[in-house]
This record gives C-alpha cells, sequence and structure tokens, in this order.
C-alpha cells in the first residue's frame, strides 16, 4: 500500500507580504516614542532594515546582537506589550489583495500558516485575526520567565526558514511540493526553491529580478 499523499499549504511571509509595513520598523518608531531605544541604537536598527530591504543582512548575526538587550526582561510583560501595540498600530495594516489570497486558499481546502522571521507574539496574533492553523518563525530564548538574550536555533531566516518549514511539513502532513509560499524577500530564497508553487509577493528588487528571469509569479499588492 502506497503512504497516503501529504497535503498542499500555503505559507505567507508577514512583512511587506501579507503586511504593508515592516512590522519591526513600525516597533521601532513605538519604542523611540517611549523613550526605549536611544538615537545611537534607532540608527543602527535602521541601517539594518536597510540592509534586511535589499537582502544583504546576515540576520542571524543581527538577532543576536539585537537580542543582548532583551536579557532579563520577563516575557509576559512583552507579550503584552506586543499585544497591545499590535491592537493599536498593526491590525489595520494588511494589504486586502494578501486577505483575500488568504481566503481564496481556505476556500480551496488548502492548510494555511504563517513563515516569518519575527517572534511568536506578533506571529501569534496575526495567525489569531487572520485564523490561520499556525507558523513557523524566530523563536526567542526563555528561562525561568526571562529572556536570555538568545534566539533558538535555526533563526527562522533563509536555510532556518525552510528547516522550520519542513519540520512543520513533517509534523503535520504537508507536502511543501504541491503547497505555496508568498513572500516579499529574496532572503526566503530556500523555501521558495522547495515548494511547488513560489510566488514573489511586492518582492523586493533581487527577488523581482531573479522571478522575471525564472518564470516567478508575481503579485503587487497596493494599500
Amino acid at each position: 500500500m502506497t503512504p497516503d499523499p501529504g497535503q498542499p499549504a500555503a505559507f505567507f511571509d508577514l512583512d511587506l507580504t501579507l503586511l504593508s509595513v515592516n512590522s519591526a520598523s513600525v516597533w521601532l518608531k513605538r519604542m523611540w516614542r517611549e523613550g526605549e531605544i536611544g538615537p545611537l541604537a534607532l540608527a543602527r536598527s535602521i541601517g539594518w532594515l536597510v540592509q534586511y530591504k535589499l537582502a544583504i543582512l546576515d540576520l542571524e548575526e543581527i538577532t543576536s546582537k539585537g537580542l543582548k538587550d532583551l536579557e532579563g526582561v520577563l516575557e509576559a510583560d512583552m507579550r503584552l506589550k506586543v499585544e497591545a501595540w499590535y491592537e493599536a498600530e498593526i491590525r489595520d495594516l494588511f494589504y486586502p489583495e494578501a486577505l483575500e489570497l488568504v481566503e481564496h486558499h481556505r476556500r480551496q481546502g488548502h492548510r494555511l500558516f504563517l513563515a516569518t522571521g519575527s517572534s511568536p507574539y506578533i506571529s501569534h496574533m496575526v495567525a489569531q485575526q487572520l485564523d490561520l492553523e499556525g507558523y513557523v518563525c524566530t523563536l526567542l530564548e526563555v528561562r525561568e520567565g526571562r529572556f536570555t538574550g538568545h534566539a533558538l536555533s535555526p533563526v527562522c531566516y533563509g536555510p532556518g526558514k525552510l528547516q522550520r518549514a519542513e519540520d512543520l511539513a513533517l509534523r503535520e502532513g504537508i507536502d511543501l511540493s504541491q503547497s505555496w509560499f508568498y513572500t516579499d524577500s529574496y532572503t526566503d530564497l530556500p523555501l521558495l526553491r522547495r515548494v511547488g508553487y513560489p510566488v514573489a509577493a511586492n518582492p523586493d528588487p533581487r527577488l523581482r529580478r531573479l522571478a522575471l528571469k525564472e518564470g516567478i509569479p508575481i503579485k503587487d499588492f497596493s494599500f
């Protein structure tokens, strides 16, 4: 007897794919407004965001540097802070066309997942709002309720995002060769190469060039 084939799923990146903004930049503005970050740290973080947009950032290294400021912070406090921020500043910033795509896949009976380099705190809020089945994201190490200042390997970026998606697919009986992945970022190329139906959504310059060269479908959303 041949094994049952896995189920198809649709995976969605978050920033500039589902969302019309980079949520990290919105979070930075909140931190600046609340006096939680100084001008030098703000400038450094903005530089990282520019490098990310250009797909030339080593996110694992930057994540390691950025998380040091979280060492000792209570996870429960961060969760409440992110939830309040999300409700006030993020929940209404989804591309309408992206939401329509989510519903299209839902009607087709495809399982729905978020695949993002963001934290589990915003990922949970997005999955809850859009009624997604789950997510893969960057997990932060917590001991005795407090952040250690480290991420759990692998960071959900590049090859790490592929590994986390493959782990989820194995657990959940998903056939990635029959699944979709929507992303704006060239850094997501490993997972784009792995799924049967890659889509460049609002692609950054490097991904747009590649998509045009290889015939990967492109979707441009407006907000």
